[in-house]
């Protein structure tokens, strides 16, 4: 068993109560396809419903501490003390009823990045760091991809104007996603263009 810092524990213990109100969600989607009125607004209350759920229940213990999502026009000033937050990374997926998605978060104490986490609630995974204790997957140490020949790697990437003649590479659609899958070796590399 992994030793969490306690801070650490209650953001992955957050991460899993809202990952199963995004689940529900998801299962919604499905009988949502159909109808001529589409996903998008769907997605969107979806997308709102999470946030609120994260910031109530990050307020619980930190409750000085700002928030930040990744679609923030305004990035918080004067705080060294935040949460970074992306509650659906891969919209898209969801909207479109592909479960690939996750939600993302940080947490900035000083203005360093102490920890964070990315879960995928559809296949259950959770991918967390902790500042000087290492990076795991689901209770077990996680180890990049020591693969030497670039002809045996698979990497990720959402660009499209570069030679892959010689790469592998596959865009799944969640930015996080991938960064997580290539600290625990599933991908071997990632590049990706306009990332916020």
């Amino acid at each position: 068993m992994v030793y969490l810092d306690p801070t650490l524990n209650v953001i992955t213990r957050t991460l899993r109560s809202v990952g199963k109100k995004l689940v529900r969600e998801f299962n919604e989607i499905e009988k949502l396809q159909s109808s001529i009125k589409g996903t998008s607004k769907f997605s969107n209350e979806t997308y709102i419903k999470l946030k609120k759920n994260l910031i109530y229940s990050l307020q619980e213990i930190k409750p000085d501490y700002k928030f930040i999502f990744n679609n923030s026009k305004n990035k918080e000033q004067g705080s060294s003390n935040f949460w970074f937050i992306d509650p659906l990374n891969g919209l898209t997926n969801f909207s479109h009823g592909v479960p690939h998605f996750c939600i993302s978060l940080a947490i900035i104490e000083n203005s360093s990045i102490n920890g964070g986490a990315v879960y995928d609630p559809i296949k259950d995974e959770m991918f967390y760091a902790e500042k000087n204790n290492g990076a795991f997957f689901n209770n077990q140490r996680m180890r990049v991809s020591n693969k030497k020949m670039i002809d045996e790697c698979l990497f990720a990437s959402n660009e499209k104007n570069i030679n892959t003649s010689n790469l592998t590479v596959r865009n799944l659609g969640s930015a996080a996603l991938d960064m997580a899958y290539v600290g625990s070796g599933r991908f071997d590399g990632f590049f990706h263009k306009n990332l916020n």
